[in-house]
């Protein structure tokens, strides 16, 4: 498959033959190391805190990446920090997920992996928007708006947009895709309703943790904390 994948890229002109193999091979190195570590780390919890330690900070390393920042891009990490903390202590403090490495590492991956996706996507259209839309910025603010308020007429739509794919993967659950929460725990023996269970939960704690997230990715933008070069000393 990797390598029909790169005939085709080569043939369609979508970009370099080994892009697609190269990724699986990468992904199966990676998938490789990090099963290794699980099964020692999952054994412990603190070990399994640990592990999601690092996640975190290779998270917020590929978040302040991917947004293209030119100063504060660290400062995502505070948008995957308070999105995690919006949902942990209910799944943790309830009972719903059990304090074992083995539910809490899956679990808090899973919500990391895709607040990092949604709060990198925001960040980047909201300073994108800013790039393209200064104009309209300046605009504002010589209409009395304040620097704050101006930025956020430009760029408030970029977290709806970000925050769009996981909505319509919640919307379409079941009638166009079963999500590997729900395989996973069918392929592991459990009911159907056991894995609905599972998957509404992974849902719903995704489109919380992501909305925290990139509401306060978006916000730090809009107050300057995050810019691009270009826009340190603009609106």
């Amino acid at each position: 498959m990797a390598v029909a994948a790169g005939v085709l890229y080569r043939v369609t002109a979508i970009g370099s033959v080994w892009a697609v193999p190269s990724a699986g091979i990468r992904a199966t190195v990676q998938l490789a190391a990090i099963a290794g570590v699980l099964a020692a780390a999952l054994r412990h919890l603190w070990s399994s805190v640990l592990v999601l330690a690092v996640m975190f900070a290779v998270a917020s390393v590929t978040a302040a990446r991917r947004c293209r920042a030119g100063r504060g891009s660290l400062w995502l990490s505070l948008s995957l920090a308070l999105g995690l903390l919006a949902v942990l202590p209910v799944l943790l403090g309830s009972g719903v997920v059990p304090m074992t490495g083995v539910a809490v590492v899956p679990i808090v991956a899973i919500v990391l992996g895709n607040t990092m996706t949604g709060v990198s996507v925001a960040a980047r259209l909201a300073l994108d928007a800013l790039a393209l839309r200064i104009g309209e910025v300046e605009a504002a603010l010589s209409l009395g708006l304040r620097e704050r308020d101006a930025r956020m007429e430009v760029i408030g739509g970029s977290a709806a947009t970000a925050l769009l794919p996981t909505l319509d993967s919640t919307r379409t659950v079941g009638l166009v895709t079963l999500p590997g929460a729900f395989v996973g725990v069918l392929l592991s023996t459990g009911s159907a309703t056991q894995a609905g269970a599972v998957q509404i939960l992974v849902l719903i704690a995704l489109l919380l943790a992501q909305t925290c997230g990139v509401a306060v990715a978006v916000e730090l933008i809009a107050r300057g904390v995050i810019t691009r070069p270009r826009h340190r000393h603009g609106a």
